[in-house]
């Protein structure tokens, strides 16, 4: 069983679009609905299927030459489907990729499923042209028109088959009889060939044979304006990560690995680096430390590693208020994207489209690349690592992440302020300003210019707003947020807890001491009221509201049996006394003392 391999089964015929060890993605050819799992233990009873029998169950002729407005059309309807083949396999990924190319084609979902459904069936880009608008085959012999079927079948396919094997398996195909002899006459290799150089298409060829991936990273076309689209002026910033070409130990010498470098970089001044984070975490945590650095005084954060700087080197202490990054979850977060309320727009980039964002890819190489004949030897991870006979790069380690943090430090000073710009566009005012070739020579010129859009934020302002957050809501016992209650002493919310509503709260994961009630844009703060929980992080308070749970839900059990037990006793006394018909209501009270007196007892003359 094999991918593209058509089978029937239970009278339809499928074709396989892939094998994942017990499971098979089938699409039925016949009905032509949406790709489905199927077990290997369902399906068989299957048989292969030749493709000719595809064509004559479904009435669509063989392959064909498509006029230009055809080939046209199959063109841009397989343009609609082709960033949705790599999702095949997975259903919820596949939905929503969908909708989004419909939204972006401005057609119904429903047609691009027609499209994707029409060309998985064929494999075959001219199966997207309607049946309504095909003109009739002229022109093509019959041998023309099996060099179109063994290039479609065994050339334009994952396998990358050369030329001369597809010509092969079309001799052995079409052109061999019962017992698999040549016949007395075929075409020749010269002639399949020059048919090929003729009706190639260099994007099919690529796509086909490469994927999808690697056409839209590496082949397709670069006509736009790049990074120019998203840097008219200073305040525009391109954020990524990278985990860093070198292996790194403890303050005791062990291996601890490599870490997560982040940058945020200037794209008009062409990379000047407004801020950097080194972490061993990654995601929204470098992100929260990255903006603080962006943010931060430079001469002072160098000086807490021994390095003294001018402030010219590294003049940069605000945030951007553009910020341009790919499509990594981190920055498509629900909490990096609260940044928005400092004023900062985000735009995410489309995805394989590296080159929108190629400063801050090209800042990761040289950042890297200028230390790197200095750190040969000592950890540094060169192209050859995994290869057959290279180095073991962990076993040179001895840099900590603090000495790698000052090689990083100097790195940048030098990309800021001493890499010379040869190919920057200069306008006629840079050239009357004599502006210096330098990063930050260009960016402290951009940052007096009328266009400057950068914001001045403080730290507190900064890691209040990226706090992640939460629904809470006001009751009379307090702010009840994550089971923990909460008072403050900065407000009074008497009436809040009274009349109850909810309310949206940031909170510290590392401390459930504090949390922000976020009210019309400012922070109010809320203290713990149970000091049980001081001090503990809200996963430790997770755990022990967990190990509480557990324990009440144990004895929900005896609970249950005691109320039963105290139901069938009391039952029992009851049922035990006759009732009585004539009951005595008068002289109660005389009734009542006697019955005291009796019941009265000497506590002292018992002891």
């Amino acid at each position: 069983m094999e991918k593209n391999q058509l089978i029937k089964w239970d009278g339809i015929i499928y074709r396989i679009l892939a094998v994942e060890e017990e499971n098979v993605l089938l699409i039925d050819c016949i009905k032509k609905t949406m790709p489905k799992w199927y077990g290997l233990d369902e399906i068989s009873e299957y048989e292969v299927c030749p493709e000719g029998e595809l064509g004559k169950e479904t009435g669509r002729e063989e392959e064909r030459d498509l006029k230009p407005r055809e080939k046209s059309m199959a063109h841009q309807r397989f343009t609609v489907v082709a960033g949705i083949l790599p999702f095949l396999d997975d259903d919820k990924m596949r939905a929503t990729v969908i909708r989004k190319v419909a939204g972006m084609h401005g057609i119904s979902v429903q047609t691009v499923r027609k499209y994707l459904c029409q060309y998985l069936v064929y494999q075959s880009i001219s199966a997207l042209v309607p049946k309504g608008r095909a003109v009739p085959e002229r022109g093509l012999t019959e041998d023309e028109k099996n060099f179109r079927w063994a290039l479609n079948k065994f050339y334009f396919t994952r396998h990358k088959n050369s030329l001369k094997t597809a010509y092969t398996y079309m001799l052995k195909e079409k052109y061999c009889d019962g017992e698999g002899k040549l016949t007395p006459e075929y075409p020749t290799y010269n002639q399949f060939r020059y048919f090929y150089s003729k009706y190639k298409t260099m994007q099919n060829a690529l796509i086909s044979r490469n994927g999808i991936k690697d056409y839209q990273r590496n082949h397709r076309p670069l006509l736009g304006d790049g990074v120019q689209e998203f840097s008219p002026n200073v305040g525009t910033g391109m954020v990524d990560a990278t985990i860093c070409d070198i292996y790194l130990v403890d303050g005791a010498g062990n291996l601890v690995g490599r870490p997560v470098l982040t940058i945020l970089t200037d794209s008009f001044s062409n990379g000047f680096v407004m801020g950097y984070s080194l972490t061993w975490e990654g995601g929204t945590y470098s992100l929260r430390d990255l903006m603080l650095n962006v943010i931060a005084d430079k001469v002072e954060w160098c000086r807490r590693f021994g390095i003294f700087i001018k402030r010219e080197q590294w003049d940069s202490s605000q945030m951007p208020s553009v910020i341009v990054s790919d499509m990594g979850s981190e920055y498509k977060s629900e909490t990096f994207s609260q940044i928005t309320e400092l004023g900062v727009t985000l735009i995410n980039l489309p995805a394989l489209r590296p080159e929108l964002k190629s400063i801050v890819e090209r800042s990761f190489q040289l950042l890297q690349r200028t230390a790197k004949p200095y750190l040969m030897d000592h950890g540094y991870v060169d192209r050859d690592a995994g290869k057959r006979l290279a180095p073991d790069y962990r076993k040179g380690a001895k840099l900590t992440i603090e000495d790698y943090e000052k090689v990083i430090i100097h790195s940048i000073l030098y990309h800021n302020s001493q890499r010379i710009l040869e190919d920057y566009p200069y306008t006629e005012t840079m050239l009357e300003a004599q502006v210096q070739p330098y990063p930050n020579s260009i960016f402290e010129w951009g940052r007096k210019q009328q266009g400057c859009n950068l914001i001045d934020v403080t730290p507190r302002e900064l890691i209040l707003t990226l706090l992640p957050r939460i629904k809470g809501r006001f009751t009379r016992r307090g702010l009840l947020v994550m089971g923990l209650r909460y008072d403050s002493k900065e407000k009074d919310f008497t009436e809040d807890y009274l009349t109850g509503r909810d309310a949206v709260a940031a909170y510290n994961p590392e401390s459930s001491d504090v949390i922000y009630l976020i009210e019309h844009g400012d922070f109010i703060k809320f203290q713990l009221i149970e000091s049980r929980f001081s001090g503990k992080g809200f996963a430790e308070v997770k755990q022990m509201q967990d190990a509480q749970k557990s324990i009440v839900d144990k004895a929900i059990h005896q609970n249950l049996q005691g109320r039963v037990d105290l139901a069938s006793h009391i039952e029992k006394i009851v049922n035990a006394k006759e009732e009585s018909e004539d009951i005595n209501l008068k002289n109660v009270r005389k009734t009542r003392k006697r019955e005291v007196k009796a019941r009265h007892r000497d506590f002292m003359e018992e002891v």
